[in-house]
């Protein structure tokens, strides 16, 4: 949300730097982002003087160009060369000295400097209103009033308006701050906070009139629940033309397109006081009638966006005697809206059912500033005055006369929230005592009304316009952000207890993986789950399945994700589009199925890594992070899960993987990792070797959780360890040797590793060689070699027996 700090400044005085206040904006949970400067022209028009023109005489070199001196307002003339067709002696001109920066139509900035044009030098540059962004003409040089005096800043002749606009990150809760009014009432409770005493000024709308009652309407609400309260006034006589140029700048400076003075002025008002408007050709409404109700299911309506809908026999409408006109608090209709041919408005100001507009908006995709507001809940107490307010405006800014009584229909009154707030319940939340006269203050700063006060608490009476706050603790929340939670002091002492719960916890257990994957030099990365349809790019993945989404934000997040391979591809995309070409990420997230027999959810942790494992650095050599690598991490992990033992490592095929493994523990499927194809990254635009291990976290916890732990001491007695170099076909795996050592020698043999690989010369055609490493270990007493050498001959023989090995 943009709020323009000038704007502010016309509800309440304050001299503080916009730095300083964003400050305190985000102290009082009104998020600063950012803190954007906004010029109604471009630059300002710094550098840029009012020139006389003393002589004008044609260029000697040039047919088209002129030799001016004019006066800027300083001891000598300037000599400037202008190609303006109308360039005259005796004019009032702008200059742009040497040294000012321009601007093009594009924003692209270029600075005047003293040139030699023909033969002759020229000091400056005599402008046309597009040059200046005073206009779009390009005709010839822009004359000024006769009256002026030449060397006058012309930021001084025109209106320019500069301002500073605070980005705001408004949290859904906060409805009552949606408007410059809002966020001016959280700053005046902040600047009281402080010891600033100011008051907040909100327009008078003393002036509003009726003048005659010509064009009066009949206003028929059909159901109060949907619309409980509506209000509309005729005014006649209007003049639909551009806005004033403060209208104009208040909303360039929040992003705001103006179009005309009538909508320009509902668009004001909804962003000064937070309550939606929405003007009407009053000569489009037949019989004068307005009827606020709902129309049959299937009901074409075309809405200003040219868009045909079908209408919900839920949704809000504001109809004439024969035909809809809007959706209610979402969007005008085509053929009511305002156009430069009208001269009558009925103008609308209502509070509207947020839950009935929020489903409303949902239904059609269609999210307004209107409908944004409306759904959140506007103060519906400050209908009428916003209608006067849109009024007044109107008639300042388009002429006219109002030519009907105020109608407003609110039958129930939406009364306001009571709260009984105790001193013991803000003592025991905040964990520090404050004064009660401070919550008082507080309490009136926010219009939080005190009805009573005993030695336990206070009787609250809570404006209508704070949705978000109709409980005690939520009472006790406005008070801590007013207050300040820095000015809450720390404990010295930190009291905590401690639960000997034997309960298996899923969280404890990932962020166990999660620490020591950090460790080991990875990134968590958190992707949404939402993505576009991937099932073209893998088998598995079953375009029946997707889940996708009725209202999508767009077509890149219109599905429920089946796998986070493609959002982990599309982060590393990213990454290495901005040079970060050494990545390792973790990912713990869900996976979304619409299988034939309903809809399921499954947790996975994935892995994605590519590039380099380490920096290249002047005693090192950058190694890759390869399958051997995301291999080990696995086991790792495994390891650590206290599962590493049981898991069977086999080779997987698939669609997405040009190598890869299947690791299973207990024929569970629990782990497939390997190298993507190149086919699947061609598809994010990555040309280097990306490797994905993705854990079926949920089998994982299954197996886990029935695991037993078990502790042993130290062993007292040394190992010992023996190597054998393994002459071998070239199909026989690492695995082979080890389920076989493990079968020989089942008591003493503790660890079998894989230290050396060799392929090449001086070898068999079709073999390879193995170093492999076998630690043997008896707890209870010292190994003798003549034990070692038994054991390691009956490995031996096994080996040469069923892998027809060899020693080399």
């Amino acid at each position: 949300m943009k709020i323009s700090y000038n704007w502010i400044k016309q509800f309440i005085k304050t001299d503080w730097d916009a730095e300083k206040t964003g400050k305190l904006l985000t102290d009082l949970g009104l998020e600063v982002e950012g803190i954007e400067n906004f010029e109604s022209v471009k630059g300002a028009l710094e550098g840029i003087v009012v020139g006389h023109v003393l002589t004008c005489v044609p260029h000697e070199n040039a047919d088209k160009l002129k030799l001016t001196t004019v006066n800027i307002g300083e001891k000598e003339p300037v000599q400037i060369v202008c190609g303006a067709p109308n360039v005259a002696e005796g004019q009032k001109v702008p200059v742009a000295t040497v040294g000012t920066t321009l601007y093009d139509d594009k924003g692209e900035a270029w600075k005047i400097k003293k040139g030699k044009i023909r033969g002759e030098y020229s000091f400056g540059m005599i402008c046309a209103e597009d040059e200046l962004g005073l206009g779009k003409s390009h005709d010839g040089i822009m004359v000024l009033s006769e009256d002026l005096v030449p060397g006058t800043p012309l930021n001084e002749v025109f209106e320019i308006e500069k301002d500073q606009v605070f980005e705001i990150g408004l949290t859904p809760n906060r409805a009552d701050a949606m408007s410059h009014f809002g966020v001016a009432r959280d700053l005046k409770a902040g600047l009281l906070q402080s010891e600033i005493n100011t008051s907040l000024d909100t327009p008078s709308v003393s002036s509003f009139h009726v003048e005659n009652r010509s064009k009066k309407m009949l206003i028929e609400v059909d159901n109060y629940e949907l619309a409980p309260r509506y209000c509309g006034v005729t005014i006649s006589g209007v003049k639909i033309a551009p806005s004033p140029n403060w209208l104009k700048n208040r909303l360039k400076a929040i992003g705001i397109t103006p179009k005309n003075n009538v909508v320009d002025v509902t668009n004001y008002v909804l962003h000064e006081l937070g309550q939606p408007l929405h003007a009407f050709d009053a000569d489009h409404i037949i019989e004068n009638k307005i009827k606020v109700k709902t129309l049959p299911k299937g009901t074409k309506f075309t809405t200003l966006d040219e868009v045909e809908r079908e209408l919900h026999e839920d949704d809000l409408m504001i109809c004439d005697n024969e035909k809809p006109l809007c959706i209610a608090g979402v969007l005008g209709g085509l053929d009511s809206g305002v156009t430069e041919k009208t001269t009558s408005i009925f103008l609308e100001s209502a509070y509207f059912n947020p839950v009935s507009i929020r489903k409303t908006a949902k239904r059609h995709g269609v999210n307004t500033d209107a409908s944004f507001r409306f759904e959140r809940g506007v103060d519906p107490n400050i209908t009428e005055y916003a209608l006067k307010r849109a009024a007044l405006l109107i008639q300042q800014t388009a002429g006219g006369y109002v030519t009907s009584d105020l109608d407003d229909f609110y039958p129930k009154k939406i009364e306001d929230f009571q709260v009984f707030l105790t001193f013991d319940k803000i003592y025991k939340l905040i964990g520090q005592e404050i004064d009660p006269g401070t919550i008082k203050s507080i309490l009136a700063s926010l219009d939080i009304r005190v009805n009573n006060v005993t030695e336990s608490g206070l009787g609250l009476t809570i404006p209508a316009y704070r949705v978000d706050v109709q409980r005690e603790v939520d009472v006790i929340e406005e008070i801590l952000r007013v207050y300040g939670y820095n000015n809450i002091e720390f404990n010295e002492k930190l009291n905590a207890s401690i639960s000997n719960s034997t309960r298996f916890e899923d969280y404890k257990l990932q962020n166990v993986i999660a620490e020591q994957l950090v460790g080991q030099g990875f990134y968590e990365m958190m992707a949404n789950s939402l993505t576009k349809d991937y099932s073209a790019l893998s088998e598995t993945l079953k375009k029946d399945y997707n889940i996708e989404i009725l209202n999508p934000l767009s077509q890149d997040l219109n599905v429920m994700r089946q796998s986070l391979l493609f959002s982990a591809l599309e982060s590393t995309a990213y990454n290495l589009n901005r040079k970060n070409e050494n990545l390792k990420l973790f990912e713990f997230g869900k996976t979304y199925h619409n299988f034939p027999n309903g809809r399921e959810e499954h947790k996975h942790l994935t892995l994605c890594l590519s590039g380099n494992k380490n920096r290249e650095r002047w005693n090192s050599v950058a190694q890759k992070n390869d399958f051997f690598f995301a291999k080990g991490t696995i086991y790792s992990i495994l390891e650590r899960l206290n599962i590493a033992e049981g898991v069977n490592f086999q080779p997987l095929t698939s669609d997405i993987f040009s190598e890869g493994l299947q690791v299973s523990y207990q024929k569970k499927k629990i782990v497939e990792f390997g190298v993507v194809k190149n086919a699947v990254l061609k598809n994010f635009g990555i040309d280097q070797e990306v490797i994905f291990a993705d854990f079926d976290w949920g089998a994982v916890i299954e197996v886990v959780k029935n695991k037993e732990i078990v502790f042993k001491p130290i062993p007292k007695y040394p190992s010992v360890r023996r190597d054998f170099a393994l002459l071998l076909d070239q199909q026989v795996s690492f695995n082979d040797i080890y389920e076989i050592a493990h079968k020989t020698e089942r008591k003493l043999l503790k660890e079998v590793d894989l230290f050396d690989v060799y392929e090449g010369k001086n070898l068999p055609e079709g073999k390879k060689s193995y170093a492999v490493s076998f630690i043997f270990l008896d707890e209870n007493k010292t190994l003798t070699d003549k034990q070692i050498d038994k054991t390691m001959a009956k490995l031996q023989q096994q080996f040469e027996k069923q892998l027809n090995a060899e020693l080399r």
